[in-house]
C-alpha cells in the first residue's frame, strides 16, 4: 500500500553538490556558500572570521602544522571555489597551484646480471675496482665474496662451492678482481629442516607434558597425605581431652 504522506523529492547525497573538503563537512560548505552571496564586504569579513574559527575547532590537528591559520584561509578559498571576496591576512591561492599534478616517478630500469646477488653487489664491485691500496682492496674483495656466498645460499636454498663464487666475482668485475685459489670463504650452508628433527621436537614436547602431569599427580598425593596427618592430629587431641575428664 502506497503511503499518502511520502514526499515526492528526497534529499540524497547523490543529488547534492560535491563536497569539496570532506574534513569540514557540508554545514561549513553551506555557510561558506552563504558568505559568498552576502552583499557587503564588511559582513563577509565578519562571517568569514567566524567560519575560520569553526574550521580550526573542527580540525584541532592543524594546530600542530606550521602556519595553520594560513592553511585554514587557503581551505576557505578552496571551499568557496575561489569566489569569496574577503580581506584575508594571507595572499589568495591560485587555482592552478592547488590542482597542480606532480611529475610521474621514474622507476629504475637497470639490468641485473645475477639477480640473486642484486644491484648492491655490482655497486660494491665497482667501488672495489677504484681502490688503489693493494691490502685494502684485498680485504674489500674478500668481504664481497663472502657476501656473494651468503646471498647465493639465501636465494637458491642450496649450498655452493667457493669456486662458483670466485668465478662469478671474476665475471662481474670483468676479470679485474680476483682472489687466491687457496682462500676459503666463510662457511655458509643451507640446512633444511628434516622430518626427524620435527619428530624429535614432538617427542620432547610430549615427554615434558607427561612429566608435568606426573608431577601434578604427585602433588595431589602429597595433599592427601597432609589431610590424613591433620585427621590423626585431631583424633589425638580428642583422646587427650577425653582422658582428662572425670566420669
Amino acid at each position: 500500500m502506497a503511503l499518502e504522506n511520502t514526499p515526492s523529492n528526497f534529499d540524497y547525497n547523490s543529488t547534492r553538490s560535491k563536497l569539496l573538503l570532506t574534513e569540514y563537512g557540508r554545514n561549513v560548505q553551506n555557510m561558506v556558500k552563504y558568505i559568498v552571496d552576502l552583499p557587503t564586504k564588511e559582513e563577509r569579513n565578519r562571517y568569514a572570521q567566524v567560519v575560520i574559527d569553526l574550521m580550526g575547532f573542527l580540525n584541532p590537528h592543524l594546530r600542530d602544522v606550521a602556519d595553520f591559520k594560513h592553511k585554514l584561509w587557503d581551505h576557505l578559498h578552496i571551499i568557496s571555489e575561489f569566489k569569496i571576496d574577503v580581506d584575508s591576512p594571507y595572499p589568495k591561492p591560485s587555482e592552478e597551484a592547488i590542482h597542480i599534478k606532480p611529475e610521474p616517478l621514474r622507476y629504475p630500469n637497470q639490468r641485473i646480471r645475477y639477480r640473486h646477488y642484486g644491484k648492491t653487489i655490482e655497486m660494491m664491485i665497482e667501488k672495489a675496482k677504484s681502490i688503489e691500496e693493494p691490502e685494502r682492496r684485498k680485504h674489500m674483495v674478500q668481504a664481497i665474496a663472502n657476501f656473494m656466498k651468503m646471498a647465493y645460499v639465501q636465494w637458491n636454498k642450496d649450498s655452493v662451492a667457493d669456486e662458483t663464487i670466485l668465478a662469478d666475482l671474476v665475471a662481474l668485475s670483468k676479470g679485474e678482481l680476483k682472489l687466491d685459489e687457496n682462500i676459503n670463504l666463510n662457511k655458509v650452508e643451507y640446512r633444511p629442516q628434516t622430518h626427524t628433527q620435527n619428530n624429535n621436537n614432538n617427542r620432547g614436547g610430549r615427554t615434558n607434558n607427561n612429566q608435568n602431569n606426573r608431577g601434578g599427580a604427585g602433588g595431589a598425593g602429597g595433599g592427601r597425605n597432609n589431610n590424613n596427618n591433620q585427621r590423626n592430629n585431631n583424633q589425638n587431641n580428642r583422646n587427650r581431652n577425653n582422658g582428662g575428664k572425670k566420669y
